[in-house]
């Protein structure tokens, strides 16, 4: 069985000393050879060589992998992408220049203690989705040669699929970071646009592009996400984001959008209705419950990208180059990215108040839900099908990806079936969209519906997936809440629980307190209370709730808490400690001892 290459379990390995950096590239070098030499699938522009592996495995002698996140980890590199001293080309051999700096992005993982194994296969400039449009040859399917492996990160999504990286970066203007993850049965995170910084990385749409990042699970591409994240001063589109709020990912209950019956479009796949409706099937398994949305304008959105003035960007974005050589660039490439010349300003500008209109259509809808719920593609095609018919089919791919970041969406595609034989029993998956800034809750989201749904990752016999590791860490990623232990009047249901739900608090989950505390029943005050008082003996586990609200009505909350009663540190019987609701001692005095009841509820209970 081929060596698993999740974070985790290599993590793991080099804890334990059964493996180190020195060895696992000398594996993988092993391993690339040999993959090259069963089928070409074109993965690779530049795959690093084994002394230049070495090189930076070598850098991580002495260093604790206990303090660092991404100790050891191999990951693969999007030629548009700069790695310093390796040729970036963005599959154009005429465009290739040698940078003497890595992309921040690419430095921040390698500051992580991540190995870059090489530089990935992509349509050119980033434009298509695909995977076939490159004069290094088309990037075939890690699950099945015969089919596209999905762009423009082609290389990316299929070096990860077959164990060849751990992860990888692709980048994502209209969907190139998550058709190529269905495509091979990977997740692929669709960061909010501006988290991870693109300087270094040769543009497709500078306003919209992002870095994306290809995982074999939720869990690894939080991890990624993590160590690379932050605004970057050389990068005017780069941004830190807002704390994300209540975590709805991990939530027992939620609210998620699908699109109308109308709506859902499969382009011929005979398999997409019913692959669609086990998703679904599976999120309301999980505690989600669906709803419509009229996709209309997000559809009049996704429409902009390569009807409107976006075109003049790509245009923009290499002008010298392609009025210089034009006949440099793949002919598909050159057809659509020459339309971007005869772009004016007046229509550049109707576009823009149009989108403008559009987002307001389109803002109501996240009143009602957590996340946007559609299929990450609606079929896939073989590079046969595809060559013959370029523009119409790769259109087609973008059905459902191209409105997400012109709308400032973040979005994570996760594998959640196969197709059947019909459709050659290729992968199929979902994509869970959000706005800007919720990266985090649809990564533990997705974790969760990874988990339920295909037994293995990539084309890989390995399930880490399943694993509890595979549950993102939240640590790196601020959520702006405070979470506040209630064991009186404020539990569901009882009269003050208002004071919480009114300021958007949510339940997160019942608990019992640590043995050390006593409760009494409060003397006077128009709603009964309870006083909780940590004591040295004597003491019992009391019931209680963790409710979790914005951290900006945190204190409004504790400026209406009448004397006795008062917020302090409550432990938990887990040996976990929260904020919460603490008596003064001297009120306790003649209250009546109500600790055996074991919780309000049940002393409220007796009186009845």
């Amino acid at each position: 069985m081929r060596l698993d290459l999740s974070i985790p379990a290599l993590r793991i390995r080099y804890l334990d000393g059964s493996l180190t950096p020195a060895q696992l590239v000398e594996l993988l070098h092993e391993r690339m050879l040999a993959e090259e030499a069963s089928v070409q699938r074109h993965v690779w522009i530049r795959r690093l060589t084994l002394d230049e592996m070495r090189a930076h495995a070598a850098a991580l002698d002495g260093c604790d992998p206990k303090t660092l996140p991404l100790y050891g980890i191999p990951f693969a590199i999007k030629d548009n992408i700069d790695l310093a001293g390796i040729p970036t080309t963005a599959a154009c051999p005429e465009f290739a220049y040698t940078p003497q700096v890595s992309a921040t992005v690419v430095q921040r993982l390698i500051a992580a203690g991540a190995i870059p194994v090489g530089k990935t296969n992509l349509d050119q400039f980033a434009t298509g989705l695909v995977g076939v449009r490159s004069p290094y040859g088309a990037c075939r399917n890690s699950i099945n040669p015969d089919y596209v492996s999905g762009g423009s990160s082609a290389g990316s999504a299929v070096s990860v699929a077959l164990g060849l990286a751990s992860f990888s970066l692709g980048t994502d203007t209209a969907g190139s970071g998550r058709v190529p993850a269905m495509f091979n049965n990977l997740v692929g995170l669709k960061p909010s646009c501006g988290r991870l910084p693109a300087t270094g990385v040769v543009p497709a749409c500078r306003t919209l592009d992002t870095v994306s990042v290809f995982a074999l699970t939720a869990a690894d591409a939080a991890t990624v996400l993590c160590a690379a994240q932050g605004e970057d001063a050389l990068d005017a589109y780069s941004r830190d984001l807002p704390p994300h709020g209540d975590n709805f990912g991990a939530a027992s209950s939620f609210r998620f959008g699908i699109p109308r019956e109308a709506d859902l479009e499969f382009h011929g796949n005979p398999d997409g209705p019913a692959q669609f409706a086990l998703a679904v099937a599976h999120l309301e398994a999980l505690g989600g419950t669906p709803v419509e949305v009229d996709l209309t304008p997000f559809r009049a959105v996704a429409c902009l990208l390569y009807e409107g003035p976006w075109v003049a960007e790509r245009y923009q974005a290499i002008r010298p180059f392609i009025e210089a050589q034009p006949q440099a660039l793949h002919p598909v490439t050159r057809a659509i990215t020459e339309k971007g010349a005869n772009i004016s300003a007046p229509d550049t500008f109707a576009a823009l108040y149009r989108l403008q209109e559009l987002k307001r259509q389109t803002r109501p809808v996240w009143q009602g839900i957590d996340c946007l719920v559609t299929p990450t593609a609606s079929t896939i095609y073989t590079i046969e099908a595809v060559q013959a018919d370029p523009i119409r089919l790769n259109s087609n791919l973008g059905h459902y990806t191209n409105h997400v970041n012109l709308l400032d969406l973040a979005a994570v595609a996760v594998p959640t079936g196969f197709m059947t034989q019909a459709m050659a029993g290729m992968p199929w998956g979902v994509t869970l969209v959000a706005p800007a800034g919720q990266d985090l809750p649809l990564l533990t989201l997705a974790s969760r519906l990874h988990a339920r749904t295909v037994p293995t990752v990539g084309a890989t016999a390995h399930a880490p997936h399943r694993l509890a590791s595979a549950v993102p860490d939240e640590a790196g990623f601020p959520s702006g809440q405070v979470r506040v232990a209630v064991c009186g009047a404020h539990l569901s249901g009882l009269p003050l629980n208002g004071q919480l739900t009114e300021r958007g608090a949510r339940l997160v989950r019942v608990v019992k307190s640590a043995p050390c505390y006593k409760l009494f029943a409060l003397p006077g005050g128009m709603i009964k209370r309870p006083g909780m008082l940590r004591v040295d003996e004597g003491g019992a586990a009391i019931e209680m709730e963790v409710w979790e609200l914005p951290a900006r009505e945190f204190g409004s909350l504790v400026a209406g808490i009448p004397a006795p009663l008062g917020i302090g540190t409550v432990a938990l019987q887990d040996d976990s400690q929260v904020q919460g609701f603490v008596c003064e001692a001297h009120a306790t005095v003649h209250a009546q001892d109500i600790s055996h009841f074991g919780g309000w509820r049940s002393y409220l209970r007796s009186l009845s």
